[in-house]
C-alpha cells in the first residue's frame, strides 16, 4: 500500500515539479539513485549523524565515547567506499558516509588528545 501511494506521489511530482526543473537538475531527477528511490531517502536520512557529530564538537573531550566515534569512523570508512562499488554508483551515499566518517575521525583525535594530556594519577599524588 505505501509503495503505491509513494509511486503516486513521484508521478504527481512529474508532473509539477519536473516541468519547473531547471536543465541542469532534470538527470538528478531521473537518476537511478535519485529522490524516486530508497538510494536517496535513506542518505538524507543518515545526515542525522553528521549532524550529531557536529553537535559534540560542542561537547567537552572528557565525556566524548572514544568506541562509538571509532565505529562512526569505521563505518563511514566502509560505505563511503562501498558506495562506489554498487549500481548505480550512488555519490549522494558517498558524500554522507565521508561526512559521517570525517566527524567521526575529528572525535576520536579529540578523545584521544585529551586522554594524553591529562595527568596520570601517580602524577596527582603527593608524594609521602
Amino acid at each position: 500500500m505505501t509503495t503505491a501511494v509513494y509511486k503516486g506521489l513521484c508521478r504527481a511530482a512529474d508532473k509539477v515539479i519536473y516541468p519547473i526543473l531547471p536543465s541542469f537538475a532534470k538527470p538528478g531527477w531521473n537518476h537511478p539513485a535519485g529522490p524516486k528511490t530508497v538510494f536517496f531517502w535513506a542518505p538524507t536520512v543518515k545526515w542525522c549523524l553528521v549532524g550529531a557529530g557536529l553537535a559534540d564538537l560542542a561537547r567537552p573531550a572528557e565525556k566524548l565515547s572514544l568506541m562509538q566515534n571509532l565505529a562512526l569512523l569505521a563505518t563511514g570508512a566502509v560505505w563511503a567506499r562501498y558506495s562506489f562499488v554498487i549500481v548505480p554508483i550512488n555519490y549522494y551515499l558517498a558524500s554522507v558516509n565521508f561526512f559521517v566518517g570525517s566527524t567521526g575521525l575529528i572525535q576520536v583525535c579529540r578523545a584521544i588528545h585529551y586522554r594524553q594530556t591529562q595527568p596520570k594519577a601517580a602524577d596527582v599524588l603527593p608524594a609521602v
